[in-house]
């Protein structure tokens, strides 16, 4: 990322797998597809995809989160090509619904709790 560290919140490295819709400026759904997640905090997170999004439009996310789904509604950040011609989308959340908000903060916890040392690692 270069420079110092801007997010708000740790974000646990998690490979869970979600689906999303981007939606346009217009508010017209996108087409409907299929990623994988690389990182997760309380206020967003960071999936990995096939294509890039669009930089500005929000996304409907539905992840899985151990046995449990999740629904998110975010703003896409930023969007970079990976090594491996996969792309990185930066995730901030804007409607989290409060059930699945307490689920991504006892997630987040508990991965804390495996891990403890996580919180002085770097961050992708």
């Amino acid at each position: 990322m270069g420079g110092s560290e801007r997010r708000r919140y740790i974000r646990p490295e998690s490979l869970n797998l979600l689906d999303y819709i981007v939606i346009d400026e217009q508010g017209r759904p996108g087409e409907y597809s299929m990623g994988r997640t690389l990182n997760i905090s309380i206020g967003g997170l960071l999936m990995e995809t096939h294509i890039p999004l669009p930089a500005g439009h929000r996304v409907q996310i539905t992840l899985g989160l151990q046995d449990v789904l999740v629904d998110v509604t975010g703003r896409i950040i930023h969007s970079t090509r990976s090594d491996d011609n996969m792309y990185r989308n930066g995730i901030k959340f804007s409607q989290v619904p409060d059930a699945d908000r307490h689920i991504i903060y006892k997630y987040v916890e508990a991965f804390h709790k495996r891990y403890p040392d996580a919180k002085n690692q770097p961050l992708l």
